[in-house]
């Protein structure tokens, strides 16, 4: 494992690497070697899980939906 295990981070801690390997992902899937990749993708969901784990009930955006989506492509062809 690479990093701090995530329920070892607090809040501010986890943002923090969460912003930081989202920002950091394109490069990473364009430019980086099959085992940078795969240790990103890992990293990636042991802090997206722990965030999860933290805000189970989250406020979702309505246009983050798979329904709020098609209201926006069908909605506006009515």
């Amino acid at each position: 494992m690479t990093g701090v295990d995530p329920d070892r981070l607090d809040d501010q801690q986890l943002m923090r690497e969460l912003e930081t390997i989202h920002r950091t992902r394109h490069d990473t899937l364009l430019h980086g070697s099959n085992d940078a990749l795969r240790t990103h993708n890992v990293r990636m969901a042991q802090l997206e899980g722990e965030y999860l784990r933290r805000h189970p009930r989250r406020p979702v955006a309505p246009g983050r939906t798979r329904e709020g989506a098609r209201d926006r492509v069908f909605g506006s062809a009515v």
